[in-house]
């Protein structure tokens, strides 16, 4: 069932389309399919059996890479290119160059195009940033970010834009590699896909390539509480919690990871094998029933599992192997447990474990912990903020092992950063990276990034908000 474009805006985008195809199409990765990925990707359907156990902390350091900025949540380091690129929710693209330094010029701001974030706090913003596979050759880049509302009522528009960066001074590709470091063309614009919001949080936010050469993004449930705000929050089969977007699949593109083919149509295709081509449900949708999968990445060097961060309600926060047509539980569970919208910080003794309109299992996170309002205690963090893979040589350590974080604890504590390793089936367990061994960032964490060098950098700022200087980039290093 293919999701109809408002005329004016299909006219907007089949004006600026772009005809550019990468050289060669990246195969399909393997073990991406329905029962594809990591070890772990546990369809499990128990319902109640988390958390994940609790290990031993484990030292590590964090060297200060950049600093001054707003609200870092997202570092991007495209293939063969020594630039490292920053997020700063407030609208900019900046730049780390080689030696360090923090340019100045931002490769990309498109602060005029937001809607007016709160400084307090706000989940809106520009949110995402993913560079095509082919980018030295075709300057392509891609951003997640919230525009004004087109719908009455509404909170804002969750837009998909693509840009085009001038790679082409001089024959020596390697210049973007140096002090020629590329900026987007002004007015390049292209509009990919919109998709009207109608609260101001769960927006998601990330875009990336995957192995298999198509752009996948992650879209929230709409924002609110529980999934039912009578505004924007539909009806699904669970008659028990009324609403909403995470178990729909027909009626919009809200709580979903979309998969779409940005080099095969005007503005995008649909990948033949996604899973609803043939129905029931949207053709972009990949994988579904998240509440505000915020941050997910691709482990890049181990058949290309896709791990997602879905922040939590009331009391469990977790992370998932997503896959092909997964249904990921919310709002029938929350995490492992099952889920009350009437009463959701009493879980219930039973719910279904299986979606009737598709037949697929309700599917288990692989790492779950109790939020800070859990009265389990513990106090692990507000919020998970999804990470990403180590593969660096530093800390031996941490190969090949999952990199996440909670934002804040209680009361605006330090966040805190996690360490899991996947296993076979089941829960992961998880232990708390430590800064020399015995202490927090002290900073709110916002989010996560990898370097070519399988180095990973973690980003936050003092508050919580989209304002001030106190932003931050570290980069894991070994302990003191």
């Amino acid at each position: 069932m293919r999701i109809l474009l408002r005329s004016a805006l299909a006219a907007a985008l089949l004006a600026g389309a772009c005809t550019d195809a990468p050289d060669s199409r990246v195969p399909t990765a393997p073990r991406l399919d329905r029962d594809g990925g990591r070890a772990g990707a546990d369809a499990g359907t128990a319902n109640n059996v988390g958390p994940s156990p609790l290990l031993a902390p484990i030292p590590v350091g964090v060297e200060l890479v950049a600093s001054g900025l707003a609200s870092p949540i997202q570092l991007v380091q495209p293939d063969k290119v020594t630039t490292r690129f920053v997020v700063d929710q407030i609208g900019l693209v900046r730049m780390i160059a080689e030696d360090g330094t923090l340019l100045a010029e931002p490769f990309l701001d498109v602060r005029s195009r937001l809607t007016p974030l709160n400084p307090a706090s706000d989940e809106r913003g520009l949110l995402g940033l993913a560079f095509h596979p082919e980018f030295r050759k075709n300057g392509r880049v891609f951003v997640f970010y919230t525009a004004p509302p087109r719908v009455a009522g509404y909170n804002n528009t969750i837009t998909i834009a693509e840009y085009r960066a001038d790679v082409s001074a001089g024959s020596n590709a390697n210049k973007i590699m140096t002090d020629e470091v590329p900026r987007v063309i002004p007015g390049s614009e292209r509009i990919v896909l919109q998709v009207d919001h109608p609260q101001a949080n769960h927006n998601g936010g990330t875009v990336a390539f995957g192995p298999d050469g198509y752009l996948y993004v992650s879209i929230g449930d709409g924002g609110g509480r529980d999934d039912d705000n009578p505004l924007g929050h539909v009806a699904d089969w669970f008659a028990d919690n009324a609403g909403g977007n995470g178990q729909d699949i027909t009626q919009n593109l809200l709580g979903n990871i979309l998969r779409i083919d940005v080099d095969g149509g005007t503005p995008y295709a649909i990948p033949p094998d996604n899973p609803f081509v043939a129905g029931p449900g949207l053709d972009e949708i990949w994988a579904y029933g998240f509440r505000n999968p915020y941050r997910f990445a691709f482990d890049s060097k181990h058949g290309g599992a896709l791990l997602v961060g879905d922040a939590g309600q009331e009391l469990w926060e977790e992370v998932s192997v997503a896959v092909r047509g997964g249904n990921f539980g919310w709002n029938v569970k929350e995490g492992t447990h099952c889920f009350d919208a009437e009463a959701p910080t009493v879980v219930p003794a039973t719910c279904p474990t299986v979606d009737p309109t598709t037949g697929e299992p309700l599917r288990n996170p692989v790492i779950e912990f109790a939020n800070s309002k859990n009265p389990l205690g513990g106090d692990l963090g507000l919020t998970v903020v999804g990470g990403v893979f180590y593969h660096g040589e530093e800390l031996r350590a941490l190969r090949g092992r999952y990199v996440f974080g909670s934002a804040a604890t209680q009361g605006g504590g330090s966040g805190r950063l996690f360490v899991s390793e996947p296993r076979g089936s089941g829960l992961w367990s998880m232990a708390e990276l430590l800064v020399d061994g015995t202490s927090r960032l002290g900073h709110v964490v916002k989010g996560f990034g990898e370097d070519a060098r399988g180095n990973v950098y973690v980003t936050g700022s003092v508050v919580f908000g989209p304002t001030g200087t106190t932003g931050k980039v570290w980069r894991l290093t070994r302990p003191r």
